[in-house]
Order: structure tokens, then C-alpha cells, then sequence
């Protein structure tokens, strides 16, 4: 991470970024889609920014800026309906143990 901009951890980078992120979400709320930030920046953190070394900054503002919006909506179903399947399961296994 880039130390000259004080960014010393992903809290720094999250804060950094953060101008940006809430541009994407004034963006996708035209289209009506509803999101956070944490689902921007989650959905890049592990789409896009896994393993990559030695992104710089404005390279992470042009990912936020110019993330299609189709993808981070698959991607938010998918995590919605995950997390729906986890929950599913738990309930079975409650009612099982009754």
C-alpha cells in the first residue's frame, strides 16, 4: 500500500476510496439499484483486487467508477442467496433437533 498517501492498512484504503464508492452508489441509484458501499468495496476485494500486487490508487478509483453494474448485481444475488441457503439449512437442523 502506498505509505507517501498514509494508507497503512485496508481501513486507510476503504477511507481513502470512500469518496469514490459513494459516487458509484449515487450512480447505481439512478438505475434504482440499492447497494452499499461495503458491497462495492466487498465485491472488489474479492472479484477484482484478489491477489492483485502493487495496485495503485487511481487504478482502485477506475475499478469503483467504472464497475459494471450487471456484474455487482449477480454477484449480490449470489451472496443474497447464499447467505438464504445457509440460513435454510440451519433452520432444518433446528427442527431436527426438536
Amino acid at each position: 500500500m502506498e505509505k507517501d498517501l498514509g494508507i497503512k492498512n485496508k481501513v486507510d484504503l476503504y477511507k481513502r476510496l470512500t469518496p469514490a464508492l459513494n459516487c458509484k452508489i449515487r450512480e447505481l441509484a439512478k438505475y434504482n439499484i440499492k447497494t452499499k458501499k461495503d458491497d462495492i468495496w466487498n465485491y472488489l476485494v474479492k472479484k477484482r483486487w484478489n491477489n492483485v500486487k502493487g495496485l495503485e490508487l487511481s487504478e482502485m478509483v477506475d475499478d469503483i467508477l467504472n464497475l459494471d453494474n450487471y456484474d455487482l448485481e449477480m454477484f449480490l444475488k449470489s451472496q443474497h442467496e447464499t447467505k438464504n441457503n445457509k440460513d435454510e439449512k440451519n433452520e432444518e437442523q433446528e427442527i431436527e433437533l426438536l
